[in-house]
């Protein structure tokens, strides 16, 4: 399969995509970061606008480029499979920044950065497994950075004991209970977004090796 790409020239491109769609998500998590440790939240807000069009250009790029290629880099399913659960990175990261900033003086106090942190290292892991598609699929390496993942994917699960048991034991105020919970599981999905890309990829090099 992969010599008939190398003598089409069509394995970059969709690598390429793909690339460009995980970095696409890496810096909308990075920008999240931003917005949860900063106090000025117009110009971050902006960044996400733009990280999520140019996420939703490159998703649609890709689904444009798997109808009218003939021959794939991959598998034409698991192009489409890493497509769509890239997108859903940068999409969930956008629908936390609008609430956030809405709720922001609500939940004042409360830390989102850890595991904001967290997100942007997972996002940085997926970029690296996109990578490994160009590189030969080396399972012994994808076998390492998905284990990285559910090593980061464990760890913010265990920062939120501290923060729920503050808020719903020892707080007094169930609506910032409420909100603070709501954005909590938007973090937290947007991590398992991570992972399914990671899952899919690894299922990849194992199909391929």
């Amino acid at each position: 399969m992969f010599s008939l790409q190398t003598i089409f020239g069509k394995g970059d491109k969709f690598y390429g995509l793909l690339e460009q769609s995980a970095a696409a998500a890496s810096e909308s998590a990075k920008t999240l970061c931003e917005l949860v440790t900063g106090t000025d939240h117009a110009p971050v807000m902006a960044g996400f606008a733009a990280a999520r069009a140019r996420g939703k250009a490159l998703a649609g790029q890709i689904s444009e480029e798997l109808v009218n290629t003939f021959v794939t880099a991959l598998d034409r399913e698991d192009i489409d499979a890493l497509n769509s659960a890239l997108y859903k990175i940068p999409k969930t990261v956008e629908k936390f920044a609008e609430r956030y900033d809405i709720v922001s003086a609500r939940v004042a106090g409360i830390d989102f950065g850890q595991r904001a942190l967290v997100l942007q290292q997972a996002t940085e892991v997926v970029a690296e497994m996109i990578g490994e598609l160009r590189r030969g699929l080396r399972i012994d390496v994808v076998k390492k950075l998905q284990d990285r993942l559910q090593t980061l994917e464990s760890e913010g699960d265990r920062m939120l004991l501290a923060p729920y048991r503050t808020l719903y034991v020892e707080g007094n105020d169930a609506m910032r209970a409420m909100l603070a919970k709501d954005l909590f599981e938007l973090l937290e999905k947007a991590i398992d977004k991570c992972r399914d890309v990671g899952n899919i990829v690894y299922a990849i090099v194992l199909k391929n090796s």
